[in-house]
């Protein structure tokens, strides 16, 4: 299957979507902040990105501008997931490259489905 990036601050969120990833046959990479995020996005070379956008330090709109802008790493899809609900929140999260917007808490089947939708 694929190699995913999940970068989210929350240990229990990237505890539940790591396992729902494992249980469908993906390898997963964590990180837990924007800066790291951006560093296994470079080094690990994963073919999605789940960004989680409340972080301390690099936010997750910011570490996906940067995944998105770089060459060696634009190719990437990144999906935002996050519990910021708002129109505002997703148009801003399209223009800073991130593919698709998730809205905490989801079901398994929508994050499914929606990363099916850009790895095929």
């Amino acid at each position: 299957m694929a190699r995913i990036l999940v970068v989210d601050d929350s240990e229990t969120q990237v505890a539940a979507i790591a396992q729902t990833l494992t249980n469908n046959g993906h390898e997963v990479i964590t990180a837990h902040n924007g800066e790291t995020g951006v560093e296994y996005a470079k080094t690990h070379s994963p073919d999605l990105v789940l960004m989680d956008v409340v972080m301390p330090g690099l936010g997750g709109f910011k570490a996906t501008r940067e995944i998105s802008k770089d060459p060696s790493t634009s190719h990437i899809p990144v999906i935002i997931i996050s519990t910021k609900d708002q129109e505002t929140d997703k148009l801003w999260g399209s223009r800073q490259g991130a593919k698709a917007y998730l809205v905490k808490p989801f079901e398994e089947d929508e994050l499914l489905d929606m990363i099916d939708e850009f790895l095929n």
